[in-house]
């Protein structure tokens, strides 16, 4: 299922990464602060949002180091939210993570 449907990968991939990367970071606080809420169906959406704009990301031009920690990020997030969270994530991981990206965007973009 498409859920961003306005979205073109002419269009992602104008943005920079870590513009790209702050808007998939949105995505994954919802997903986070729906599942604290207990809202699994609002979680879920969120999660598989999340997982779509990953993969719109990585179908744009990246440099090596940019498709190795997108590749590497969704598969720790994907592996948290719906796998066996093998690597041990958190929370705290994740808003860590995309706090320092989206303050980093901002920099970037003033």
């Amino acid at each position: 299922m498409i859920y961003h449907t306005g979205l073109t990968i002419e269009k992602w991939g104008s943005y920079t990464f870590l513009v790209r990367m702050a808007n998939i970071g949105s995505e994954v606080f919802r997903a986070i602060s729906w599942k604290e809420k207990q809202n699994s169906e609002y979680a879920d959406l969120a999660f598989q949002r999340s997982l779509e704009l990953f993969d719109a990301t990585k179908s744009t031009t990246l440099t090596p180091s940019q498709l190795k920690e997108l590749c590497r990020l969704r598969e720790i997030w994907a592996d948290y939210y719906a796998g066996e969270n093998i690597y041990g994530s958190d929370n705290n991981f994740f808003n860590n993570y995309f706090n320092f990206i989206t303050v980093r965007s901002r920099v970037e973009s003033s």
